[in-house]
C-alpha cells in the first residue's frame, strides 16, 4: 500500500494575471510526521507555495494534495487539515487574545466547550494566561508571535505550516518556540518550515527542499545538501544556491589567512 502524503505538490504552476510566474512545475513531497524546510532566497516561491496549499492564491494548474484530499475541488477537507502561522501579523487587533484563539476555533467548526478547553490548554503552552484579556494590538511583538502559533493549532491541524515564525523574535523565544514546535512534532503534527535561519533549519528540520526562482533546485538533508554542493555546512551550500559563496565562513576565513 502506498504511504499517504501529508502534502503532496505536482508539476505547480502559478502565473500572475502581470505575467509573472512564481511557480515553475513544483513537485513536492512531505511524509506524515516530518519536519521538512523550505528555504530560498525572497521572490523565489516560497510564499506562493503556502498561499496555492492554503487556498489564499488558486494555482494555475498543477496537483496540490494535503493527506488526500485536493486543495482546490476539496478545499474545505484539505484546509481543515491545515493550520498556518503566517510571517504577518494579521490579528485582529479589537480582539482579546482568548476571543483570537475562541473565533477561530468557531471558524473550523469546533463546539463551544471544545474550543473553550482548546483555547485554555493553549494559554497555558504559550504562557498567554496573563494576557488572555488584553486586546491584541497592546502585545509585545514576542506575544503576538506565541498567539499567532497558537491560532494556527488551535484547531489541532495534521499539518503545521510555518511561514518564517521568529522572523523579529529575541534568542530565548525563538528557542523557546523551537522547543514547542519539535515538541508538537514529535507527537505526529507534520510541519512545513519556511525560514531565512539556516542554523534553524538545520537545528529542527530532517529534510530541507531549496527553492529558487519558482523551482525546487536542490532537495536532501543538511548533510545530503552541503555535499551536493561540495561544501561544509548548510549554510555554505544555501550561499552557493544565492551565489553568494564569497560570504561563506571558510571563504572569509581563508581570505583572512592571506
Amino acid at each position: 500500500m502506498v504511504e499517504q502524503m501529508a502534502l503532496q505538490i505536482e508539476d505547480l504552476v502559478k502565473r500572475y494575471p502581470t505575467g509573472t510566474q512564481a511557480l515553475k512545475g513544483v513537485d513536492l513531497a512531505i511524509s506524515p510526521g516530518q519536519f521538512f524546510g523550505l528555504l530560498g532566497p525572497n521572490g523565489a516561491g516560497k510564499s506562493t507555495l503556502i498561499h496555492c496549499t492554503t487556498g489564499l492564491a488558486a494555482p494555475t494548474s498543477g496537483a496540490i494534495r494535503v493527506f488526500g484530499h485536493d486543495a482546490v475541488s476539496h478545499y474545505e477537507q484539505a484546509r481543515l487539515a491545515v493550520g498556518l502561522a503566517p510571517q504577518d501579523l494579521n490579528l485582529d487587533w479589537f480582539l482579546t487574545v482568548e476571543e483570537t484563539l475562541d473565533y477561530h476555533g468557531g471558524y473550523f467548526g469546533m463546539p463551544r466547550r471544545e474550543r473553550r478547553e482548546r483555547a485554555r490548554e493553549l494559554l497555558e503552552a504559550f504562557s498567554l494566561v496573563e494576557k488572555k484579556d488584553d486586546r491584541t494590538r497592546t502585545l509585545s511583538g514576542g506575544m503576538k508571535r506565541r498567539l499567532i502559533l497558537a491560532r494556527a493549532l488551535m484547531h489541532r491541524p495534521r499539518l503545521l505550516i510555518l511561514d518564517e515564525p521568529t522572523a523579529g523574535v529575541d534568542v530565548e523565544l525563538r528557542l523557546e518556540l523551537w522547543h514547542y514546535v519539535q515538541r508538537i512534532n514529535a507527537e505526529g503534527t507534520t510541519i512545513l518550515l519556511t525560514t531565512h535561519y539556516l542554523e534553524e533549519a538545520e537545528q529542527l528540520c530532517d529534510a530541507i527542499a531549496f527553492i529558487n526562482g519558482g523551482e525546487i533546485v536542490a532537495q536532501g538533508t543538511s548533510g545530503e545538501l552541503a555535499e551536493r554542493y561540495g561544501v561544509a555546512s548548510l549554510e555554505d551550500a544555501y550561499l552557493e544556491l544565492v551565489g553568494r559563496k564569497e560570504l561563506s565562513r571558510a571563504h572569509l576565513v581563508a581570505e583572512e589567512a592571506v
